[in-house]
């Protein structure tokens, strides 16, 4: 009979360079009618937990169309085509930094949603070398330095609300490369 859920038919839909719509037709048991979903797909996500030789943490400031504000994150990014997860990880965190980095972790590669997205985020931990001098930002980033403490309080606080940047910082605490306690003010 065979196993189930199975997929009857699968279509993709382009909307722009960065996303298409996947829809799938899933039948869960022989005989029962095919339901329709839908999905997300785009290229996998860069999530990065960066420690600069002083001891602090780069969080970017950039306006997010989809929540229509600014928004504090990690430094992150999508994967070129073809890249390799870590080299994209570099890449991102000097475009958006201007740190170059002197030796990076992979902390693990998860579903950022099960249930709408079909790509996956690789997030990593960063010691960053010095930052040369005139190193710039991307246009329409603002970058801030902040300690551990002071992050802590901008997630606190709400200022600080990206989910998948959190688990990273949880990554990078569970692998022992960051202090989770330091992240509250006692």
């Amino acid at each position: 009979m065979g196993e189930y859920p199975k997929i009857k038919s699968r279509r993709e839909i382009d909307i722009s360079p960065w996303m298409k719509v996947i829809e799938r037709e899933v039948e869960f048991r022989a005989g029962a009618k095919p339901e329709l979903y839908h999905a997300i797909g785009q290229q996998d996500y860069i999530a990065i937990v960066a420690l600069t030789p002083d001891g602090r943490i780069p969080v970017v400031q950039q306006y997010r169309p989809a929540v229509e504000r600014k928004t504090w994150e990690l430094p992150a990014g999508m994967t070129d085509p073809g890249e390799d997860p870590a080299k994209s990880c570099e890449r991102e965190l000097f475009e958006e930094t201007g740190y170059p980095a002197k030796a990076v972790h992979a902390l693990g590669t998860f579903a950022p949603c099960t249930a709408r997205l079909s790509n996956k985020v690789h997030s990593f931990f960063v010691e960053t070398a010095p930052r040369p001098p005139g190193a710039g930002v991307e246009a329409g980033i603002e970058l801030n330095l902040v300690s551990p403490t002071e992050l802590g309080a901008m997630i606190y606080t709400g200022e600080f609300t990206l989910q998948l940047h959190i688990g990273a910082l949880m990554l990078a605490g569970m692998r022992g490369f960051l202090d989770l306690s330091s992240f509250t003010s006692r």
